[in-house]
């Protein structure tokens, strides 16, 4: 099995257009895949669960519709707030304590699932809090998931890409490969700026994804490859 945690530089450079490229990769390769979120902060009520209904995420609904192994929404993503802020500030707002042991158990059927290509993505950048002590760098620490980063392509990335660089490469996990997501048509030397994270990102490249704010992830599957 293959397993991928994704992160990014920052929150809005295209982690879940990665996460569903890269699905749609397994699919089209004759491989099954299963996508998990297990936190989403800025999600709307759906009354499809019947009789309640329950929060549902875009970002969610697309890794549930890129998954070969389709389960419950709950179980592509099962802590889901209504608000679009940070995780552990929705949690206050909602009442709801995040811990490392809670999130564990709250994914773990999405995390039992037997694919060949399990992923996970994260939200927002690499030290996104849980709570006052935890992040997501800590739950990700309590996998065995290789990461994936996403590299959104504008001003400020090259310091971004190589400070969370370092956090992945000091938390002893497998750093396993980067995807350029190009996010801003008007960035300059946007060559300039490739070659300079090629040649200092000590992982993969493992693709370009052109600015396609409206494409169909479906369709971008030949600018990207599975991390070995």
């Amino acid at each position: 099995m293959t397993k991928i945690f994704i992160t990014g530089t920052d929150t809005d450079i295209g982690k879940t257009l990665v996460a569903t490229i890269l699905l749609y990769k397994a699919q089209s390769q004759g491989l099954s895949c299963f996508g998990l979120k297990p936190i989403a902060a800025g999600c709307h009520w759906s009354t499809e669960q019947k009789p309640a209904g329950e929060w549902h995420n875009d970002d969610a609904l697309l890794l549930q519709a890129a998954s070969t192994c389709k389960q419950a929404y709950a179980i592509h993503n099962p802590i889901a707030f209504p608000q679009a802020i940070a995780p552990h500030i929705a949690a206050e707002i909602n009442q709801t304590h995040l811990s490392l042991a809670n999130l564990m158990g709250a994914c773990k059927t999405g995390l039992e699932q037997k694919v060949d290509v399990h992923l996970i993505e994260g939200a927002g950048g690499w030290l996104v809090p849980l709570n006052d002590q935890s992040t997501l760098a800590d739950f990700a620490q309590q996998l065995s998931h290789n990461v994936v980063l996403v590299v959104g392509m504008k001003l400020g990335c090259i310091n971004h890409a190589l400070l969370t660089q370092q956090l992945i490469l000091n938390s002893g996990l497998k750093f396993s490969g980067w995807v350029a997501n190009h996010v801003d048509t008007d960035m300059n030397e946007q060559e300039a700026n490739f070659r300079y994270l090629e040649q200092h990102i000590q992982a993969p490249c493992l693709g370009r994804i052109p600015f396609s704010p409206k494409a169909n992830p479906q369709d971008l599957i030949e600018y990207i490859q599975l991390p070995v």
